[in-house]
C-alpha cells in the first residue's frame, strides 16, 4: 500500500571493495561450478531519494541523477535500471526519483547494483513493505541481470545489501551464501589504515570488458579456478588475523591472473601506474571492479604513504573506512 504524499523516502548504500574471486560470480563460471568472492563494503555511498510529486506538474516521473528526465510514462524513462526497478515495484506517478553519489560512477566500484539496490529498497518502503535481504539482493540482480542482460555477476548486488566483509559463495543450483568474516578490530583498522584508492581518471562501462571476458569462459577457466582458490586462502588467512603486507600479495597475486582473463581489463597505462606504485613501496593491490579504468587500490606501508602517492603524480587519492552495513534506511527515520 502506497503512504501519504508527503512521506520522503532515502536509503543510503554502501560502494564495495571486491578483494579476491572477481570472475566467479559470473553465471558463465558458476553455473559449471561454485564461485568465491571476498569483498568489502566501504564508508562511501549511493544515496536515492523518492517523493512523491504534487499533481500540479505535468509530467508523472521526474529523475535526476547525472541528468534530468521528466516523462509521461515508465517506457520512457532512459535511465535503465531506474526504468526497469518501476516495473518491478510498481509506485504510481507523479514521482520524484533522485540519487547522488560520493564517488564517480563506472569506477569498479559496484556503483550500478548499489544504485538499483537503493531504489528497489525506497520503492518497497514507500509500498509500505519488508522485504528480506536475501529477496531485495536477487531483485536486484533479476534487474541487472535477467530483464537488461548485463554481462555482470551477482556479487555486487549481495555486497550492497548484506554490507560488511564477507566470503560470498555462488552455487552451481544458483543460491548464493555469504559468510561474514568476522575480524579482530586491530586488524580492520590496519587494514583499513593501510588501503589507498587512487582515481585513474578512465571511467568505462564493464559491458565491454564482461563480454570479452564471458566470451572467453572457457579458455579462462583454469584461470578462474586459480583465481577462486586465492579467494579461498584469503578467507582463510583473514579469519586468522593477515597483516597487511601478507595481504597486498595476495592481492598482486589476484591482479597478475585476472588482468590476463580479457584484453581490456588493463592496458599500458594501467600497468605503468601500478608498476610504479610496486616500485615506490605498496604491497600490492589491483585495479577495482571488472577493469579497464576506475580506481587502483593498493595496500601501502604506514612509512610508504608519501612515496607511493609521489611516485603517482597527479591521481587523486581517497582513503576509505570499513562499512559494516549493507543497504539501510534513512528517511523516514525507523523507530
Amino acid at each position: 500500500m502506497d503512504r501519504d504524499d508527503d512521506d520522503i523516502f532515502m536509503t543510503r548504500t554502501p560502494l564495495r571493495i571486491s578483494f579476491n574471486g572477481g570472475g566467479t560470480d559470473l553465471p558463465s563460471f558458476f553455473e559449471h561450478e561454485d564461485g568465491l568472492v571476498v569483498s568489502t563494503t566501504i564508508n562511501k555511498y549511493i544515496y536515492v531519494t523518492v517523493k512523491r510529486l504534487n499533481p500540479v506538474y505535468q509530467e508523472q516521473y521526474r529523475l535526476n541523477y547525472s541528468t534530468t528526465e521528466s516523462v509521461a510514462s515508465i517506457d520512457e524513462i532512459s535511465n535503465d535500471i531506474a526504468r526497469e526497478c518501476l516495473r518491478l515495484v510498481a509506485v504510481d506517478g507523479p514521482l520524484y526519483i533522485g540519487t547522488f553519489a560520493d564517488l564517480p560512477a563506472n569506477s569498479g566500484l559496484g556503483s550500478s547494483s548499489s544504485f538499483a539496490v537503493g531504489l528497489l529498497k525506497a520503492l518497497h518502503l514507500m509500498r509500505g513493505e519488508k522485504v528480506s535481504n536475501g529477496q531485495l539482493a536477487e531483485e536486484a540482480a533479476h534487474v541487472e541481470i535477467d530483464v537488461l542482460g548485463h554481462p555482470i555477476g551477482k556479487q555486487d548486488q549481495y555486497a550492497a545489501v548484506f554490507g560488511g566483509l564477507n566470503g560470498i559463495e555462488f552455487r552451481t543450483d544458483g543460491s548464493v551464501s555469504i559468510e561474514p568474516l568476522t575480524m579482530r578490530c586491530e586488524f580492520l583498522n590496519r587494514l583499513f589504515d593501510q588501503t589507498r584508492l587512487y582515481w585513474t581518471g578512465i571511467t568505462r562501462s564493464s559491458s565491454e570488458v564482461l563480454n570479452e571476458q564471458n566470451a572467453r569462459s572457457s579458455e579462462n577457466r583454469a584461470a578462474l579456478q586459480c583465481m577462486r582458490e586465492q579467494a579461498v586462502l584469503l578467507r582463510s588467512k583473514m579469519l586468522k588475523g593477515l597483516d597487511p603486507a601478507a595481504f597486498g600479495a595476495l592481492l598482486d597475486g589476484n591482479w597478475q591472473v585476472k588482468r590476463k582473463l580479457a584484453s581490456r581489463i588493463s592496458n599500458g597505462e594501467i600497468d605503468r601506474l601500478y608498476d610504479l606504485a610496486i616500485k615506490a613501496g605498496a604491497y600490492g593491490g589491483k585495479l577495482c571492479g571488472a577493469g579497464g579504468g576506475g580506481f587502483l587500490m593498493f595496500l601501502v606501508p604506514p612509512d610508504g604513504a608519501d612515496a607511493v602517492r609521489q611516485a603517482l603524480g597527479n591521481l587523486s587519492e581517497v582513503t576509505v573506512s570499513y562499512e559494516p552495513h549493507g543497504s539501510i534506511q534513512m528517511l523516514p527515520r525507523s523507530n
